[in-house]
Parts: C-alpha cells; sequence; structure tokens
C-alpha cells in the first residue's frame, strides 16, 4: 500500500504496475485494471461510467458531461478536464498530478484519500464538494476560482495559488492552509473557521478583517 503526507494528512494512495494493466481506449469497455493512454473521450456524456485500479495518462476528458459512478484506485496523469461538467462522483484512493480542471465544474463531488498534486483549477466551480477522509492539493492553481458550500474539513493545501479564488458558505474547519498566500482570497472571515495558518500569514488574515469590516486604518 502506498501513502503519501502531507502536513500531518496521510493518504492512501494507488500502487499500479503498469505490466499488470491492460490497454484501454474506448470509454464503453469495462474500464478497470487497465492503462488509458491519450485517448479522447472530448465532449462525451459518461452516465455512470465508474474506473478503478487504472492509469489515466494524457486522456482528453474537456467538455464532457460525467454524471454518476466513480474513480477508484487510479493514477491521473496530464489529464484534460478542461470545461467538464462532473457531477454526482466518488473519487478515492486517487493521485491526480499535472492535470487541469480550467473551467471545470465539480458538483456534489466525494473525495477520500485523493491527491491532486501541480494541477490547475483556475476558474473552477465546486459547489458541494465534500471531504470523506484525508484531500490534498500540492502546489495547485486555484486563481479565479469558486468553492461554494463545499465541506473540505481537514483537507491540506499547500504552495497553492490561491489569488481571487471565492469561498462561499464552505467548512473548512480543520483545514491546513500553512504555505499559501491568503491577501487576495474573496472570503467572509466565517469561511475560514477553524483553519490552521501559520505566523506568517497574519498579515494577509488582518488584510481580509480589514476589508470584510470596511474598516479605515489611518496614521496617526
Amino acid at each position: 500500500m502506498r501513502t503519501s503526507t502531507v502536513g500531518d494528512l496521510r493518504i492512501l494512495l494507488p500502487e499500479l504496475d503498469p505490466d499488470d494493466l491492460d490497454t484501454i481506449s474506448d470509454p464503453s469497455d469495462d474500464l478497470s485494471d487497465g492503462t488509458i493512454e491519450n485517448a479522447s473521450w472530448h465532449g462525451l456524456t459518461l452516465d455512470d461510467v465508474t474506473v478503478r485500479g487504472s492509469r489515466l495518462i494524457g486522456v482528453d476528458v474537456s467538455e464532457s458531461s460525467w454524471e454518476a459512478g466513480s474513480l477508484f484506485g487510479c493514477e491521473i496523469t496530464r489529464t484534460d478536464f478542461s470545461g467538464a461538467t462532473l457531477s454526482g462522483l466518488s473519487i478515492e484512493r486517487c493521485a491526480v498530478t499535472g492535470s487541469r480542471f480550467t473551467g471545470t465544474r465539480l458538483t456534489d463531488i466525494r473525495l477520500k484519500d485523493v491527491l491532486f498534486e501541480g494541477c490547475r483549477f483556475d476558474y473552477a466551480t465546486l459547489t458541494r464538494v465534500t471531504a470523506a477522509g484525508a484531500v490534498a492539493f500540492v502546489d495547485c492553481v486555484l486563481t479565479d476560482a469558486t468553492w461554494s458550500s463545499c465541506r473540505l474539513s481537514d483537507a491540506v493545501l499547500r504552495s497553492c495559488q490561491l489569488a481571487r479564488l471565492e469561498l462561499d458558505s464552505c467548512h473548512l474547519h480543520g483545514a491546513d492552509l500553512r504555505g499559501n498566500t491568503l491577501h487576495d482570497l474573496k472570503t467572509a472571515l466565517g469561511n475560514l473557521h477553524g483553519v490552521t495558518l501559520d505566523e506568517d500569514q497574519l498579515p494577509d488574515l488582518t488584510h481580509l478583517a480589514v476589508t470584510e469590516l470596511h474598516l479605515t486604518v489611518r496614521k496617526r
């Protein structure tokens, strides 16, 4: 069993042997124990599709609609979900690396033991995304994204770009936001209730408080 530790979070990840996997390209096939490389699923409608124990490498899922189904025990690398609509998916025990979610709409997504590393979520919309277990974002671009009614308690964000990330009615209690710049977040302070910060982030937090409370700060 492969694990990754981010901050105090231990994430269970898949350990796949490429030699044990079949080559797959058609999303209507059995998507278990396979390698799906450079396949084009652009603009497809994927209803209740489940991918298990597989590697997705360079797959084009952009502008697609994927409703229900799941990703379980998968390694997802350099895969393009730009402009896709993902709804009602369960994503568990997955390592997602160098993938693009630019402008993606993720709604009612359940995450458990998921590591996003070096991924782009700029202009993405996350609505009612829930962490049912360990979730981490490392070196990810989250600029101009919107998180609405998300429950990502105990999640870890490390070295992420958060400029103009908008948080609305989110529950992040216990989330570890150390190592990120918070100055340009678009959020009410209530969305940060119970998060963990480091001392270097306190000036950013002060800036957010001054903005939310419409304070006027003047020199004597």
